[in-house]
């Protein structure tokens, strides 16, 4: 891992949306969130384990005081590859407040902004239209569909889709 890449996350802070970086403290809270069915539609996970994923950055996301999901996000450290990929999720009672589109605004605003990337990626489900419109608002493009590329609760393969935002100018 470099110098940069090793630096300690910061909290951002929106109008409603705080992420903080994630802690061991939070795993039982964001594991009931993976059980809400908006979520465990989309998110299969029996444990928490980005906390310490190399090269990987985890927040909490907070609304109101209380842990409403989480947002990670993985660098690539290799300069000629630079980028960045985004995973976030929220509890079935923070959707379709606005929420999701501020923490995506802050997270994406700071590896621009403060971390310097030029290229963001995101792999929704194909069929996660919210997640997939909600990408699209923020300037995410779809490039094209990874057939079979994630295993399902029942063991069964769905489509994901690739999607960036190439900021340009940057680089």
């Amino acid at each position: 891992m470099t110098e940069e890449l090793a630096s300690p996350l910061p909290t951002l802070r929106g109008e409603r949306v705080i992420l903080r970086p994630l802690t061991d403290a939070d795993a039982p809270a964001l594991l009931a969130i993976v059980g809400n069915p908006g979520v465990a539609a989309w998110w299969r996970r029996t444990s928490w384990e980005r906390i310490n994923e190399e090269n990987a950055c985890a927040f909490a996301v907070v609304v109101d005081g209380e842990v409403a999901g989480s947002l990670q996000y993985h660098e690539e450290p290799d300069p000629d590859y630079r980028d960045a990929a985004i995973d976030i999720f929220l509890g079935d009672a923070w959707q379709n407040r606005g929420l999701g589109s501020e923490a995506m605004h802050l997270v994406v605003d700071y590896l621009v902004g403060e971390r310097g990337h030029h290229r963001l990626t995101l792999d929704p489900a194909a069929d996660n239209e919210r997640a997939v419109h909600l990408y699209e608002r923020l300037g995410f493009c779809r490039v094209g569909t990874m057939r079979r590329y994630e295993r399902t609760a029942d063991g069964t393969w769905r489509d994901a889709l690739l999607m960036e935002l190439v900021v340009e100018g940057l680089g």
